[in-house]
Order: C-alpha cells, then sequence, then structure tokens
C-alpha cells in the first residue's frame, strides 16, 4: 500500500519523528497501528506488582454477559 501525503502532514510526521527518534515510516505505523487496531494494554500498570500481575493475565477475547455469572445463569 503507498498512501500519498500533503506536504503539510509529511512535514508534521517528519518533525515528530525527529523528536522521537524513529523513522517516519516507523511512527506512521505506530499511530495507524494504536488508533486502527487500539493499545492492546488499556491499563498502564503503575508498579511492578501491577506489571507482573498483567502479565500474569490472559485475554480470553469473551466476556461472559451478567446473567451467565449470576447466581440464575450457573445453574442453567
Amino acid at each position: 500500500m503507498v498512501i500519498t501525503l500533503g506536504p503539510d502532514l509529511e512535514a508534521a510526521l517528519n518533525e515528530l519523528a525527529r523528536q522521537q527518534g524513529v523513522t517516519p515510516e516507523t511512527l506512521a505505523i505506530n499511530v495507524l497501528r494504536k488508533r486502527l487496531l487500539g493499545s492492546s494494554r488499556r491499563i498502564e500498570p503503575q508498579d511492578d506488582w501491577e506489571r507482573r500481575l498483567l502479565e500474569a493475565a490472559t485475554d480470553c477475547g469473551v466476556a461472559p454477559t451478567h446473567e451467565a455469572v449470576g447466581s440464575e445463569g450457573l445453574y442453567e
């Protein structure tokens, strides 16, 4: 895929990439990934304990409904 940028957007991308010490291509991919795919980690750990706890957790991709985990749903 080739994306053509206007001069203003290209200049802004180049400047921000320079400030961050990455190539403009890397910055563009990172921005697109974050914007389109979202952050894989929604909670940023505040300390080492939280970091280890989040690393131990597994995202199963499915959240059960409230009914499914309620006392009525457990017996169905």
